[in-house]
């Protein structure tokens, strides 16, 4: 039974990753055994679970009904770990998160250190990825994720608002001038970020509520990419504070129209259900909660 127990875990990771290659990687284990494995589990149920070509694995109509009884059993298994440790204060087993590629440099990394430095039974798989997923096909414990809402189907637990500010080098600034009200924006190199509101900058001061066309001949998935352009001269970005404030104390970064205020987000855990919420992830948010309140940027 816990050889078929580890078929389960070595197909659910096959199904994640798309690849026996990356996930013998995950898994620490030879590509070998994945495809033995594998193997195993459709002897073992009669069934062809998995299209594999050259180029791509798929799952079959066999492999998606096998997934899904699969993560039930897994998760099953984690909570017996979990419950059967509990009692003696230790957290077990492996949890798996995502966030965005700056907040995860920029502040999460060292978080989730902390956290394991208190809890040395426990793993973490840390997903970095500005883009959305699934969390439940995933097997994603906790996503943080910063936005003016967050997905009314996941329950969403706020850490700490994110404020976001304009920003350019002191080089650009020299070269181009420093724009004295949101209009100005329009004359300037701006750079923008592609998954959110790319080509118009929303801003306020008190009552006065501006929306700006920018000019936007640099624009990119990921905070990291601008920041690193705007330190290198190439235009104005608006970043989040928890990534530039260090730049700007430095005197690498000057703020740009600092009397004028982007829309502040909110820094979310996100979470399937509160029904299957495992003591190891409880442990974890309170840490965050109490870790990033109030901001420690």
């Amino acid at each position: 039974m816990m050889d078929r127990l580890k078929a389960m875990q070595v197909f659910s990771c096959v199904a994640s990753t798309g690849s026996f290659s990356a996930t013998a990687d995950q898994l620490d284990m030879s590509r070998a055994m994945v495809t033995r494995y594998i193997a195993e589990l459709e002897q073992w149920l009669g069934a062809r679970l998995l299209q594999r070509t050259t180029r791509s694995v798929t799952l079959t109509d066999a492999g998606e009904n096998c997934l899904r009884r699969s993560q039930q059993m897994l998760a099953l298994m984690q909570d017996i770990e979990e419950e059967s440790t509990q009692h003696a204060g230790e957290l077990r087993g492996q949890l798996r998160l995502t966030c965005s590629m700056s907040f995860g440099h920029a502040h999460l990394a060292a978080a989730i250190g902390d956290f394991l430095a208190q809890h040395p039974a426990l793993k973490i798989d840390l997903n970095v990825n500005d883009m959305a997923v699934n969390l439940v096909e995933s097997r994603i414990d906790l996503a943080i994720r910063i936005s003016l809402e967050p997905d009314a189907l996941l329950i969403a637990r706020p850490l700490a608002a994110c404020e976001s500010v304009l920003v350019a080098s002191p080089r650009y600034l020299a070269q181009n001038g420093i724009p004295n009200d949101p209009e100005a924006l329009t004359l300037h190199d701006c750079l923008s970020y592609a998954n959110f509101g790319k080509s118009i900058w929303q801003f306020h001061r008190g009552q006065d509520q501006r929306s700006v066309a920018v000019r936007s001949r640099f624009s990119a998935n990921e905070a990291t990419v601008l920041l690193h352009a705007a330190l290198a001269g190439s235009g104005i970005a608006l970043q989040p504070s928890y990534l530039v404030n260090p730049l700007l104390a430095s005197g690498e970064l000057h703020l740009v129209l600092p009397e004028w205020q982007a829309p502040t987000m909110t820094i979310y855990a996100l979470y399937p259900s509160r029904r299957h919420l495992s003591p190891a992830v409880r442990a974890l948010l309170d840490f965050l909660v109490a870790r990033f309140h109030p901001a420690p940027w």
